[in-house]
């Protein structure tokens, strides 16, 4: 075909008129004549002369080359046993190079014959060889064979027979003793052949044919041990059969209902055919690879890794990038920075939910109906000063807290994520920016060891389309499968009973039910794949199936994008995940996959849902712009949900809906409309170490089903149809240990070591009938009230939290409330630090210093005991009764506040209002000074980190305060500012 590729020519081959012309370039110039001119001149050789001359010099060579888009294209296109290099998928695309691409169809097209050099190679045969030339036999009206069975009789070893236009239907079966060649003359199409062919020698290759079966079996071609080559034919409505040690080799072919089967094949390859119509599978692979192996299994393995590869490189990663919004448009699968969308951000007033008594337009601080202190100055909380009263006349009390409150901790490796404002954008760390696939497979060598494999079956660049199956492996077999098209089919791959599969940059869309499914125990590589717009899952996961799944694009779909369950398992990695209209990740059923480093967002459910029993660990996705939560668990799901960032949701942040449980540690759950975290009644969460923050609603709120209406906001609890082929299948019955040691056993809903702020409506908010711990928190600087126990028929008990700077007060409890407030600091609060009107509420060993309303406020009907706190209000009462309150005030320290002021107040002579050994502090003179010491200010946190928390260092809580120093300038009862300092 080339220089390269031919035997060594002689100059005198050469066409004579040729000759004067080749000494070397300066001739050519000399000459007169342009390049361009030769290349007119050239561009009317035939192959072999090509050949020659580009042995004649260096400039001739080039030349040669230069035809590239002229003479290699026509020889390329004008060859009637191959088609379109990029055909069937892009046949409009032109490959890089002709040249290249008629190179590999010729070096294929020889591969049959590779094993005659062998033979003639061998001792034994050359003792006995006698060199002969290949015969052409011609069959045909008018030629020398009338069928083809009448030419095979008389072939001998590597002969051609020829068959000329017509349709040639043998009545019985056709044995191929000797290897030959069976060619059809003139345009596909032109030859049919109605046969049932049984191949028994070592090789043959069919050409140019139209194969349809015989009338008296399906099967068109088999073979058990040989190799067979078809190139440039179509096959109508049969079989083709090969078994192992057997090997094939098929390229430009059609297939039109037409099943291929393989069985325990070492090799086979099938490159650039098309798959039509088919009633069943459209190639089976089953079995493990044979043990023997044929003559052609090496060459085939070195044409394969001779020819262009599909793996990536950073240079072509770019493939299949997608928008957020449509294919059309490009999304860079490398992305480092989220564009934040919309016209106001979810806290902002105007999307924020007003509370029931607060009063928009004042800047000074109100009392509403209740008695709860609101306040609607511009919101400072941030800094370490808390807002001194400017307006104030110079004879009111001047206060300022110098010491820092203690604030979210930072997030996203040491960066702060602020206000979310329309069009900014958000830099992600470098352990949540998506690697290319190249990446991906450079720092896995498990992975690059499986992409890089060749075993089973080779489907290369192929079409599949328009019938019910196109690749079904099974019972340990093995296939590999790059560029192809899967389009319009019931389903695009199964992959069963131990076998495996690689799939690199195939194109997957429109099944009729999902896309990929693996069970029982079916696994591979799942890599670099466009997954879209498939009426059932993308890639669905069943019973011990453990695939990896990297770097795909799954998108679009009608329901989920990818399904774990019966035991599924899996890795899914890296991949992005985005537009599905159900959950683009559900687990249920006891799937238990990895899920770590993907970017699923812009959902039309929720972003993971994790579901009857399912598991999984959840790390370091960024799970954005969903519709329902960003991840919701419901139903005894229990997964571990760890470092992702959960943000600009259209609904709640994390969904614990009935009977979740699980393990919700060490997320940042930002800028959600609705609330952080959503927790129903009877499940029992571990949230520990969050970062909540900027959410449209409450930070982490806790709700009753106690209406039992059974239904949830936004759809939550929807589920997804996961029958196989539509029918129903009882996945509970297979059930695995649960000796998972990242879940330990949680008995009550715990809500520990986490940062809350900045959240739209209260930072805690429980409305519940079942027990609730809360332990170690920052709730800081919410647009509401920092906690807000709205029922709570059993305990909730509020333990060792910082409490601050919020807009409202720092706890409230309301009618008929059990709570316990232990060890808390709850400080600098624009309300009340305190308000309840429960009916068993204790508050014990809290400090509550330095908010805008009463330090702590006891409604009427409530029943409180209040023992060894610290108190200060600088504006208000330390404590506060009104009406017939029940309470038991004893042992607490409470310290003088504003001058106008009695530190405690009784509306009414109320009995039941029992005061015991408390100590009441006042300014005496000026160089007074109060120091929050024995025990240091509140909350202790590091002796109450415990358990999976305590593992995050560097988020633990520190302590706030040391002292409270108080200076009187005039003596007790003067009216000059009075300077007091919290450190």
């Amino acid at each position: 075909m080339c220089g390269h590729c031919c035997s060594t020519p002689l100059l005198d081959q050469v066409p004579a008129s040729l000759i004067p012309c080749l000494d070397s370039k300066v001739t050519m110039e000399a000459g007169g004549l342009p390049l361009e001119l030769w290349r007119m001149i050239l561009a009317y050789l035939h192959l072999p002369d090509l050949g020659r001359c580009s042995l004649v010099c260096r400039a001739w060579y080039e030349l040669i080359l230069s035809l590239d888009s002229t003479r290699w294209r026509q020889l390329c296109l004008g060859c009637t046993e191959c088609r379109h290099p990029n055909w069937p998928n892009q046949p409009d695309v032109e490959p890089e190079s002709w040249r290249e691409a008629f190179k590999q169809h010729y070096l294929a097209s020889k591969t049959w014959t590779k094993n005659a050099l062998d033979l003639e190679s061998s001792v034994c045969f050359s003792l006995f060889r006698r060199r002969r030339e290949r015969r052409t036999l011609s069959v045909g009206p008018g030629h020398e064979f009338d069928s083809l069975g009448s030419a095979l009789a008389m072939a001998s070893l590597y002969d051609r027979i020829v068959l000329f236009p017509g349709v040639y239907e043998e009545q019985g079966e056709i044995i191929l003793k000797v290897p030959v060649e069976i060619v059809g003359h003139g345009k596909l199409g032109e030859v049919a052949l109605l046969a049932s062919i049984d191949q028994h020698c070592s090789t043959t290759r069919l050409c140019n044919l139209v194969f349809m079966p015989a009338w008296f079996s399906p099967f068109m071609f088999k073979t058990t041990s040989g190799h067979v080559q078809f190139d440039n034919c179509n096959f109508e409505n049969g079989h083709i059969q090969v078994h192992g040690p057997g090997t094939c080799q098929v390229k430009f072919c059609t297939f039109k209902n037409t099943h291929v089967f393989l069985h325990n094949v070492p090799l086979c390859v099938l490159e650039n055919c098309e798959f039509v119509g088919s009633e069943n599978n459209s190639v089976t692979v089953e079995g493990h690879p044979s043990a023997d192996k044929n003559w052609a299994y090496k060459y085939l393995l070195g044409l394969i890794k001779s020819s262009p590869s599909i793996l990536p490189t950073e240079d072509s990663d770019s493939l299949m990038s997608l928008d957020l919004e449509s294919r059309d448009q490009a999304w860079s699968p490398r992305t480092c920075d989220i564009v934040i969308e919309g016209s106001q951000s979810p806290t902002s007033p105007a999307s924020t939910s007003p509370k029931p008594g607060s009063k928009a337009g004042s800047q000074e601080a109100e009392v509403g109906s209740d008695g709860e202190r609101v306040a609607q100055t511009p919101d400072s909380s941030d800094g370490g000063l808390s807002p001194s009263g400017e307006d104030e006349d110079e004879d009111q009390l001047t206060y300022r807290l110098s010491y820092q409150v203690q604030g979210p901790r930072p997030v996203l490796g040491g960066s702060f994520l602020g206000p979310p404002l329309p069009g900014a954008s958000i830099q992600l760390p470098s352990c949540l920016v998506l690697n290319s696939l190249q990446q991906e497979l450079q720092k896995d060598k498990e992975a690059m060891a499986l992409a890089s494999s060749v075993q089973g079956c080779l489907i290369r660049k192929c079409l599949f389309r328009d019938g019910k199956g196109g690749v079904f492996v099974c019972s340990y077999g093995r296939a590999k499968m790059e560029g192809n098209i899967f389009r319009n089919l019931t389903y695009a791959v199964r992959c069963i009973h131990n076998s495996k599969i690689v799939m690199l940059r195939n194109d997957i869309h429109r099944c009729r039910a999902s896309g990929i499914f693996l069970r029982l125990e079916g696994g591979g590589l799942i890599a670099g794949n466009n997954i879209y717009h498939n009426a059932e899952a993308g890639v669905d996961i069943r019973k011990k199936s453990n695939p990896l799944i990297l770097c795909n694009q799954i998108h679009h779909g009608l329901r989920s994008g990818i399904v774990v369950l019966g035991n599924g398992k899996g890795i899914i990695r890296n991949n992005q995940i985005f537009s599905n209209k159900e959950a683009g990740i559900y687990i249920l059923y006891h799937g238990n996959p990895v899920v770590s480093g993907n970017h699923i967002f812009k959902g039309r459910a929720a972003g993971i849902a994790v579901n009857e029993n399912g598991k999984g660990l959840i790390t370091e996705n960024v799970i954005r712009e969903n519709q329902w939560g960003g991840v919701d668990i419901r139903r005894g799901g229990v997964p571990v949900l760890r470092s992702n960032l959960i943000c600009f949701g259209y609904s709640d942040g994390v969904v614990v809906g009935d009977e979740g449980k699980g393990l919700i540690e060490g997320n940042t759950i930002y800028a959600n409309k609705g609330c952080g975290v959503w927790m129903m009644s009877s499940s029992l969460p571990h949230v520990t170490s969050n970062h909540v923050s900027y959410n449209g609603l409450y930070g982490v709120a806790v709700f009753s089903q106690k209406d039992g209406s059974g239904e949830f906001p936004g759809g939550h609890g929807a589920q997804e149809n996961f029958s196989e082929d539509g029918d129903a299948i009882l996945w509970e019955t297979e059930l695995e240990k649960d000796d998972d040691p990242l879940r330990r056993p949680v008995t009550i809903a715990l809500v520990e070591s986490n940062s809350i702020n900045h959240n739209g409506a209260s930072g805690l908010y429980v409305q519940s009938t079942e027990a609730l711990h809360v332990l170690t928190n920052v709730i800081h600087a919410n647009g509401d009230r920092g906690i807000t126990v709205a029922q709570s028929s059993q305990l909730t008990r509020v333990v060792n939290n910082s409490i601050s700077c919020n807009r409202q007060s720092g706890v409230k409890v309301e009618a008929q409330c059990k709570v316990e407030l232990r060890g808390n600091g709850i400080y600098d609060n624009r309300g009340h630090g305190i308000i309840t009107k429960g009916d068993s509420t204790v508050v014990i060993e809290n400090d509550i210093i330095g908010n805008r309303g009463s330090g702590l406020q006891l409604l009427p009907r409530s029943d409180t005991k209040v023992i060894k706190n610290r108190i200060h209000s600088f504006r208000a009462y330390g404590i506060a009764v009104r009406g017939r309150a029940k309470a038991l005030v004893q042992e607490n320290i409470i310290f003088q506040g504003k001058t106008s002021k009695t530190i405690f107040q009784q509306i009414s002579n109320n009995r039941e209002c029992v005061l015991q050994n408390n100590k009441f502090l006042v300014f005496k003179k000026k160089s007074d000074t109060w120091r929050l010491v024995n025990p240091p200010a509140r909350p202790h946190l590091e002796s109450s980190l415990r358990g999976p928390s305590a593992a995050h260092s560097g988020q633990k809580v520190t302590a706030m305060a040391t002292r409270i120093t108080a200076r009187v300038e005039g003596g007790y009862h003067s009216n000059r500012s009075v300077f007091c300092t919290i450190l």
